[in-house]
C-alpha cells in the first residue's frame, strides 16, 4: 500500500500559545487582499441605469436611493402613470410587488410607492420603488390597475390605511377596518390609537 501524501492539503496555523500576546495570537493577513481592485457591480450598474433612463425621459424625477438590485425613484406630480407605463414596457418591470404610503406630517404630504419588479429571465429580483408625493388635504393619485393589475388589492388597502385616493380605482370599500369606521386612516401619524 502506498502512503498518502498530506503536501496537497493547506497548512493550518497553530493555535496560540497559552499566554501569547494579542499580537503573537493573530494569524498574518494577506498583504495584497487590501490592494486588489474593486470588481465591477453589473446590478449597481443596471440599477445606475434604470435610474438614469427615467430621471433623463422624465425631467423632475429623482433617484432617491440606489443599490445593487434595488432603486428609488421619485417623480413630478402628475406624471406618475406615464412613468409606470415607460417602466413596464420600456425597462421591463411587467409585476407589481406591493404598494404603501408614506405620511411626512411634516411636510404636509402622502407618499404612494409602488415596488414593481420583472419576471423576465435574468431580471428576477430587481426591484424598482417609483414615487409620487400628493397634498395631504388632497390625496388623490391615478389608479395603476391598467399598467399593472395586480396593483388593484394593494391600492385599496393604502387608501383604507393612509387616506390616498385612487382615482379610477373600482373598489375603495374597506377590507381590515370595520364598515363604519368614520377615524383618521390608522397610519396617518396623527391618528391616535383610542385609549392611548
Amino acid at each position: 500500500m502506498k502512503p498518502t501524501s498530506k503536501a496537497s492539503e493547506p497548512a493550518t496555523p497553530a493555535p496560540p500559545q497559552v499566554g501569547a500576546s494579542p499580537q503573537q495570537a493573530k494569524v498574518p493577513s494577506n498583504p495584497s487582499s487590501a490592494a486588489a481592485p474593486v470588481a465591477p457591480n453589473p446590478d449597481l450598474d443596471r440599477a445606475k441605469d434604470i435610474a438614469g433612463r427615467i430621471t433623463s425621459k422624465y425631467p423632475g424625477s429623482k433617484l432617491e436611493w440606489v443599490k445593487p438590485r434595488r432603486l428609488k425613484v421619485s417623480v413630478p406630480l402628475g406624471i406618475i402613470k406615464d412613468v409606470a407605463f415607460f417602466a413596464r414596457d420600456s425597462l421591463g418591470f411587467d409585476h407589481i410587488g406591493t404598494v404603501s404610503g408614506v405620511d411626512w406630517i411634516a411636510k404636509s404630504s402622502l407618499e404612494v410607492v409602488y415596488f414593481v419588479g420583472s419576471t423576465t429571465p435574468g431580471q428576477e429580483g430587481f426591484v424598482l420603488a417609483l414615487s409620487e408625493s400628493v397634498p395631504r388635504d388632497d390625496p388623490v393619485v391615478p389608479t395603476l390597475i391598467d399598467v399593472w393589475r395586480g396593483a388593484e388589492y394593494h391600492e385599496r388597502e393604502t387608501h383604507e390605511m393612509f387616506g390616498l385616493n385612487f382615482q379610477g380605482h373600482p373598489d375603495q370599500s374597506h377590507l381590515f377596518l370595520p364598515e363604519d369606521w368614520n377615524d383618521l386612516p390608522p397610519l396617518r401619524k396623527d391618528y391616535v390609537s383610542p385609549g392611548r
